[in-house]
């Protein structure tokens, strides 16, 4: 039995951010390591080491304009919707204390009742609000390098780079190890997750993981209206080919660059 958790807007968002993210990270990697032969290779499909830039640019362009979308789109449901506290990713003093909680846990304590959404997802959502301020702000600077300087000293350009660059290794090296872990490779969802895919998640490993939830819409007799029929089949494999090669292609990319880290000067 299925539980609805996802919106098909929320997985539109979801899907476009992974393949601009993952089309960023390609690229931006590609550039960084282009004096390697794995370097040019991750380059090769975007013809070359200037392809990549062009492809990192209006790609990082739509990335902007993706997160102003979804901004509006926060706001329509807040104030148009009123989102009940425990259904909003607004972070709560209760996330410390399930964060301390789960971590007892992982040595033999109670496990947290969490609810609708986890410390650790609350996390994840923020971080790209902070993520798309640093690495837009940064990106729009070295946009246009020669327009950037008429307002920018030229050493202002040469920070605006390293944060840039350091900013992306952070995020590239949370998702690739830290959100797809957690996401795709537990034990109860391994080889992976495929709620923000089809966007339901198992009852049976709901009603574990997040009790309180559960408890909270059947005592507002809302717990029937969220059940979902499994998706067919087809969307099942395609949800598998698509988050599988997602991660695969993360791994490959960390793996990858700390491999031929020595080979590049930085």
């Amino acid at each position: 039995m299925r539980l609805k958790r996802f919106t098909s807007i929320q997985k539109a968002f979801h899907i476009l951010l992974m393949l601009s993210f993952l089309t960023q990270a390609v690229t931006g990697t590609a550039r960084m390591y282009i004096e390697t032969h794995w370097g040019r290779m991750l380059a090769a499909p975007f013809n070359g080491y200037n392809g990549c830039l062009v492809v990192h640019k209006y790609v990082g362009l739509f990335m902007l304009f993706l997160f102003l979308c979804h901004l509006i789109y926060a706001l329509f449901v807040v104030f148009a919707h009123k989102v009940d506290r425990d259904d909003s990713l607004w972070p709560q003093g209760k996330d410390i204390r399930q964060a301390f909680a789960h971590l007892r846990w992982m040595f033999g304590g109670e496990h947290p009742r969490f609810d609708r959404w986890g410390y650790w997802e609350k996390f994840d959502y923020w971080a790209v609000f902070w993520g798309m301020l640093i690495l837009g702000g940064t990106g729009l600077m070295l946009y246009s390098p020669i327009e950037t300087s008429r307002y920018f000293k030229g050493w202002g350009l040469n920070v605006a780079l390293w944060v840039h660059r350091i900013e992306a290794c952070l995020a590239m090296l949370h998702i690739f190890i830290i959100h797809f872990a957690v996401a795709h490779l537990r034990r109860h969802t391994f080889p992976m997750d495929r709620a923000m895919f089809s966007g339901d998640a198992d009852l049976e490993t709901s009603s574990q993981e997040r009790p309180a939830w559960i408890t909270r819409l059947r005592t507002n007799n809302e717990l029937e209206n969220k059940i979902a029929s499994d998706a067919p089949t087809i969307k099942i494999a395609m949800s598998y080919v698509i988050g599988l090669s997602a991660v695969i292609l993360g791994i490959y990319l960390v793996v990858g660059g700390l491999m031929n880290a020595w080979l590049v000067h930085w």
